[in-house]
C-alpha cells in the first residue's frame, strides 16, 4: 500500500527494552506496535473501547495475523504506524498496517478480528452503527 492509501497514523518513539543485540528492533515487536496502532486507531473513532465492550460481553478477538520485514528501526527512532481497515465483513475486520520510519517502508502486516459474544465464544455482527463510523472515516462507498 502507499503510505498516502492511510487516513490514520499514530507515532511511537523506540525504547531500549526493544532493541535486540542485533542493535534492531526485535521482530517481535512490531506486532506490539501494531496493537498500539490499532488501540489509537479504535480511540479515534470514539467507538466503545475494550474495557466497555468486555462489560458488555462482547469483544473482538484477534482471528489471523501477519507480517513482512522490509527494514529495521532502531533505538530512538520515531516510527509512524498506519492503520487501515480493508475489509468490514458481517462479524470480522482486516487491518492493513504498516510501519514507516521518515518516509522509508519498515514493515507491512494483516490483522483479522472477530466480534464476539464471550459467554458463546462465537462470532456476532458488528453493530451497524460501528460499521458506518469506520465506513465514514476509511472513505469506504456502500457498494465496498
Amino acid at each position: 500500500m502507499a503510505r498516502s492509501d492511510f487516513v490514520f497514523f499514530h507515532s511511537l518513539r523506540v525504547r531500549w527494552s526493544e532493541v535486540d543485540l542485533q542493535a534492531i528492533v526485535f521482530n517481535g515487536h512490531y506486532f506490539t506496535y501494531f496493537d498500539v496502532g490499532f488501540t489509537e486507531y479504535w480511540r479515534a473513532t470514539e467507538l466503545p473501547n475494550v474495557l466497555q465492550q468486555a462489560k458488555e460481553g462482547k469483544e473482538f478477538f484477534a482471528r489471523t495475523a501477519s507480517i513482512e520485514y522490509f527494514a529495521s528501526a532502531r533505538f530512538d527512532d520515531v516510527i509512524d504506524i498506519g492503520v487501515r481497515c480493508a475489509k468490514l465483513g458481517n462479524s470480522s475486520m482486516q487491518f492493513i498496517l504498516e510501519i514507516y520510519l521518515e518516509g522509508q517502508h519498515l514493515v507491512s502486516g494483516e490483522i483479522t478480528y472477530v466480534y464476539v459474544d464471550t459467554s458463546k465464544r462465537k462470532g456476532i455482527a458488528i453493530p451497524t452503527a460501528w460499521r458506518e463510523i469506520i465506513k465514514s472515516l476509511e472513505k469506504i462507498k456502500p457498494s465496498e
